[in-house]
């Protein structure tokens, strides 16, 4: 089988490769590196085998020819190319709603074109200011104002999705959507505003874990290998097409527990220092207090469940960072 991944050289993107050549396909992979990197498939193209099969491409999913000839070659499709993390999207408003928007709306233009399945990327930030928990699939959306651009993100993966339903009903496109709860693991970096890896960093170069807020807002985390396995079982579903789904973790923990956390399984001398929104973050910015999935939808449907706890994770993503020194 022949496999696309938008955003394959990112953090998600390359485990979701590495995964499918393991089990012998060819993967396509298109980044353009803006927030992906070709380290993350260097292991892979150094693989002999793996190498035969992988064909990377540096290059935007806006190049409309070079997508219509890789979504004509393929049989499945990912859409995994997004603008990611928070810092980033506050840094770059503009480029990230295009990205979202305009480029999603390429990607599923092609695939029905071409009657390919496609899984969409979205995240959990669609559910917005909601504190009730667990969040299911069909809950209201509750957004702040257009002048907070943290919602800027969260509104372009919302279109995403009534993209993908929209083709879905009209054109009968085999269309998944996920939305990804705080997905973690090796290769991913604190660059971009994600939590675990800036953490685990600061405690490990003995740096105070910078904290937001009261820390007293909280979040679920999931293995990468656990959200692989995930959006691989539901494209091989055939009730997967025209739903949304969750793909999350189950253990809820406040920031400010998941920073003292860390600082004892690394063993660290450093401090959690509380620092206010307003020093941190433009004025524009706006956080969530809660965020915990349902995934019995998801469950009930592939029988999936996550296998990889949070101390697991955190002992996961510390080898890593200590590896990398």
């Amino acid at each position: 089988m022949r496999i696309l991944i938008t955003g394959g050289a990112g953090f998600i993107g390359s485990h979701l490769a590495e995964a499918y050549l393991k089990q012998g396909d060819e993967v396509y992979v298109i980044d353009d590196l803006s927030t992906g990197s070709l380290d993350n498939l260097a292991h892979l193209q150094a693989n002999e085998e793996y190498a035969k099969r992988l064909f990377v491409h540096v290059d935007t999913i806006l190049n409309h020819d070079i997508l219509l000839q890789m979504i004509g070659t393929c049989d499945v499709v990912f859409h995994m190319a997004a603008a990611v993390g928070v810092q980033y999207i506050l840094d770059n408003p503009l480029r990230s709603i295009r990205i979202n928007i305009r480029g999603t709306e390429m990607v599923l233009d092609l695939c029905a074109k071409f009657k390919k399945k496609v899984l969409i990327a979205s995240s959990s930030e669609v559910y917005g200011k909601h504190l009730h928990a667990p969040l299911v699939e069909t809950d209201n959306i509750i957004y702040g104002p257009s002048s907070k651009f943290r919602w800027s993100y969260a509104a372009s993966k919302l279109m995403d999705e009534f993209t993908a339903l929209a083709h879905h009903r009209e054109n009968g496109l085999e269309a998944i959507v996920v939305r990804f709860f705080n997905t973690v693991g090796p290769r991913q970096t604190g660059t971009y505003g994600m939590v675990i890896p800036r953490l685990v960093s600061q405690a490990l170069t003995g740096k105070d874990l910078t904290v937001y807020g009261d820390g007293e807002q909280s979040r679920t985390f999931t293995y990468v290998e656990d959200v692989v396995k995930a959006v691989m079982l539901l494209v091989k579903h055939p009730e997967a097409a025209g739903e949304v789904f969750n793909i999350g973790g189950v253990e809820e923990i406040s920031i400010k527990d998941l920073a003292y956390k860390i600082v004892e399984k690394v063993g660290s001398s450093s401090q959690v220092k509380l620092i206010p929104y307003e020093e941190a973050f433009p004025a524009d910015f706006e956080d969530m207090q809660r965020r915990l999935p349902s995934i019995e939808k998801l469950k009930n449907l592939t029988g999936y469940a996550p296998t990889t706890d949070l101390n697991a994770i955190l002992d996961k993503v510390i080898e890593f960072f200590r590896n990398k020194k």
